[in-house]
């Protein structure tokens, strides 16, 4: 809602106005300032409208999270480089769903961006796999599934990466030919 260098402002006015309640003996208040001013410091970090997004996500409700998404109207300057890579990795994850090719570019840019958590970068990897697969450039896609199982640490995506390592082999295997020779044999 605010840009991130009025939250910044924010925590160190009331960290001041907290220090000027030590000093005028109001411990309490000065306690109650301090902790105050950790939620503009949190909010620094952590974007609110991503947060809301990512729990409108977690309930499945792709219309909720891309609405909060779209009041960030300018990511580049409101947001650090982590918030506009998952930024980008949202959309990308709501786009998926209808176009590919607009999912790949906004995964390409949180994967340029960078997130925080190695996690989120496995499943970015992961999608962008799906992608390469889809457009037949399968060495792209055995790269990225290799970065994916990399960075997927806890082993939460292995299920997903076997079952894509799968498909991939039965992508590349030769196809047999069927053909009707004068006896019904098989052609190779």
């Amino acid at each position: 809602m605010f840009n991130k260098n009025i939250k910044l402002v924010l925590t160190i006015l009331i960290v001041a106005v907290g220090v000027w309640q030590f000093i005028e003996g109001n411990i309490g208040n000065g306690i109650m300032y301090i902790l105050l001013s950790t939620i503009f410091l949190f909010l620094y970090f952590k974007n609110e409208l991503i947060l809301l997004s990512f729990l409108r996500l977690r309930k499945e409700d792709f219309k909720g999270a891309k609405k909060w998404l779209d009041r960030i109207k300018n990511p580049n300057s409101s947001l650090t480089t982590k918030q506009q890579g998952y930024f980008y990795y949202l959309n990308g994850l709501m786009i998926s769903q209808t176009n590919i090719n607009e999912a790949e570019k906004y995964f390409k840019k949180a994967v340029n961006l960078g997130l925080s958590m190695d996690a989120d970068m496995a499943m970015t990897k992961l999608n962008l796999a799906g992608i390469a697969m889809s457009k037949n450039r399968k060495r792209e896609a055995q790269l990225l599934l290799t970065e994916a199982k990399k960075l997927d640490k806890h082993n939460m995506l292995d299920d997903q990466i076997k079952m894509m390592k799968q498909q991939m082999k039965k992508a590349s295997q030769p196809r047999q030919q069927f053909g009707r020779s004068g006896r019904g044999g098989r052609r190779f």
